[in-house]
């Protein structure tokens, strides 16, 4: 090869189109706290007179923000914004694992980790009414006799679990992961009758320890619990190395 003359050293340049530009500052201000959750947007004209845009492309740009769930209408068409809350992020990272083809190996490798990871915070972080939710949630599936009912009932456990550590990293984390995970449950419940007074057993030990502050038998038992789900997956016929799909 030659040397390269003077020219060749500079790559050439991508212009990001104008309508990201100004998506792109609008969600800087969020984030950095210059326009705090509550605010009302500036309007579309104030906008693109401070950004030298038409309107097309504030229009654009907001449509892009609110895509992302930092801006929520209201009072009519006025923007304002919003904290997203973790509900509103899970079903992206929910996407983004179904087209990475997860496997059900995989969501439980990393609840593993995390859903012991909640009952040891929630154990030293739960106030009075996060453990009277969770006996709520408790009693209300042992009541229940529904298959479809008792899965949902132990989404929300372990959901409310997660809120109870009040740390908002794990929560982000593993909601995702709850969202693909549980619904296996029912499969299991139908093929294995033993498998939803498992479930219960566990959870009224870990809603025991949470109870008396024991983060230690709380995240042990919980670890315990995941490891039960791993067997009866096994036991049910289930295929561990199967892609996870859209829950229905």
């Amino acid at each position: 090869m030659g040397a390269q003359g003077p020219a060749e050293v500079f790559q050439r340049v991508v212009v990001e189109p104008a309508y990201k530009a100004v998506s792109t500052a609008i969600v800087r201000a969020i984030v950095d706290g210059a326009l705090p959750p509550g605010t009302a947007l500036p309007t579309e004209l104030a906008l693109s007179e401070r950004f030298g845009v038409h309107r097309s492309t504030v229009r654009e740009a907001i449509r892009q923000v609110e895509q992302e769930g930092l801006l929520q209408r209201r009072e009519g068409r006025r923007l304002f914004v919003c904290l997203p809350g973790v509900h509103d992020l899970a079903p992206r990272a929910t996407r983004l694992l179904l087209l990475h083809r997860t496997t059900f190996q995989e969501l439980w490798d990393v609840a593993l980790t995390l859903e012991p990871l909640a009952a040891k915070l929630a154990a030293s972080q739960a106030t009075a009414a996060d453990v009277d939710l969770l006996e709520a949630n408790f009693s209300a599936c042992q009541a229940e006799k529904a298959l479809p009912a008792m899965v949902l009932l132990d989404m929300e456990f372990h959901a409310l679990m997660g809120r109870a550590s009040h740390n908002h990293a794990l929560m982000l984390a593993r909601e995702p992961v709850g969202l693909l995970y549980n619904p296996t449950l029912l499969q299991i419940f139908e093929r294995l009758p033993q498998a939803s007074d498992r479930n219960l057993r566990a959870h009224r030990a870990t809603l025991n320890a949470i109870a008396r502050r024991d983060a230690a038998a709380a995240a042990e038992w919980t670890r315990k619990h995941m490891v039960d789900f791993q067997r009866g997956f096994a036991l049910a016929g289930l295929d561990m190395s199967t892609p996870i799909a859209q829950p229905t």
